[in-house]
């Protein structure tokens, strides 16, 4: 792993190996101690990015809200020296849903608040800079996390893009903050924050921070040509569909099993979770195993190697997940098994969406 290529995030000078470490995991289901060492081990296999969000741990409760970014700030402060090697990224969460423990349920977006919300994180982080600023979800309404369609009867006051943007101009400025992201979001947002920050001479977006994987490629219906034309970069997560894709589910479901879809009932309700792309995953991981691979092989080979995806978001619980999903980029898929692949999708489409 120490060989990875860099690639740039947007067009930014900011360079990130193409296997980022998501740590949402890091202060619910993972303890310090061992997030720590999932820290190590991934910097010792040449991972020079990791991704995190002032509203970890995941499930979200009051209880743990921010305790991801402090355990991260806790490795920092006792391994000198590793802060300057990585490319750190956090996210600014967006309006409440039903966490008003953030920001309280009328929060959405303000300038103050997104200064406020940053300078929160690097205290947690215990940096002076954050690489990446990314927007959660968008302050705007607009149909995410598995919602599926917009409903315009639904709007309510909001910060602007351009006060959004100040925000970030701000931070930028003051030097917390190098470059800014976006993550759910959708063609028309990605053209707004760029056409603002082009006009207005405002930082512009390098990435998009959005789910891909093969229960979900909703990116591909159009997002993918947004970005590809803009200069945005895609940070691809859950690309093992938060455990469906690594057949742990195949054949007890969300009975039995210690992942997190079945661990915690509010997990149970998310798109990951529906029969039908638990119903989708059997497939795909079924297909893994007719051509020699494990489902998380075939699952993360499919990411690692698209062009549409700069860099891949794993989340683990272990080393041994970790040293898995790391091993997992030597694989390569043939031309036969991504029609295969595109064949099931074209019966099944985006289940996860």
């Amino acid at each position: 792993m120490s060989t990875l290529h860099t690639v740039a995030l947007g067009r930014t000078d900011i360079r990130v190996t193409p296997i980022c470490l998501g740590t949402m995991t890091f202060g619910e289901q993972v303890n310090q101690a061992d997030a720590h060492a999932i820290l190590s081990r991934s910097l010792e296999r040449g991972v020079n990015f990791i991704d995190t969000a002032e509203m970890y741990a995941v499930p979200a409760r009051a209880e743990t809200c921010g305790a991801t970014e402090t355990i991260i700030g806790e490795w920092f402060a006792a391994n000198p020296g590793v802060r300057q090697q990585l490319v750190l990224a956090t996210k600014v969460a967006g309006p409440s849903r039903g966490m008003p423990w953030i920001r309280g349920d009328n929060a959405g977006l303000t300038k103050a608040e997104m200064v406020a919300a940053c300078e929160g994180s690097l205290r947690r982080l215990q940096t002076e800079v954050i690489d990446l600023y990314q927007i959660h979800w968008p302050a705007r309404n607009m149909p995410t996390f598995g919602a599926l369609y917009f409903d315009p009867s639904k709007d309510k006051p909001c910060a602007g893009i351009d006060e959004q943007l100040d925000a970030m101009q701000q931070l930028v400025k003051e030097g917390k903050v190098r470059a800014i992201g976006l993550s759910n979001e959708t063609p028309y947002g990605v053209h707004e924050f760029v056409r603002l920050a082009d006009e207005r001479g405002l930082p512009r977006v390098a990435t998009i921070q959005n789910p891909y994987c093969l229960t979900n490629r909703a990116y591909d219906n159009g997002l993918d040509e947004t970005c590809h034309r803009l200069g945005v970069s895609l940070l691809a997560y859950s690309p093992l569909g938060f455990g469906g894709l690594t057949g742990k589910y195949d054949d007890s479901g969300l009975h039995g099993e210690h992942g997190r879809l079945a661990k915690f009932d509010s997990m149970k309700k998310q798109r990951w979770a529906r029969p039908e792309a638990l119903a989708a995953a059997k497939r795909y991981n079924a297909l893994a195993r007719e051509h020699g691979l494990t489902p998380t092989q075939l699952a993360l080979a499919f990411c690692y190697r698209s062009w549409r995806v700069a860099s891949t978001i794993i989340g683990v619980t272990s080393l041994a997940q970790l040293d898995e999903c790391l091993d997992a980029w030597s694989v390569q898929l043939s031309p036969d098994l991504l029609a295969a692949i595109d064949a099931i999708r074209w019966e099944l489409r985006d289940p996860a969406q």
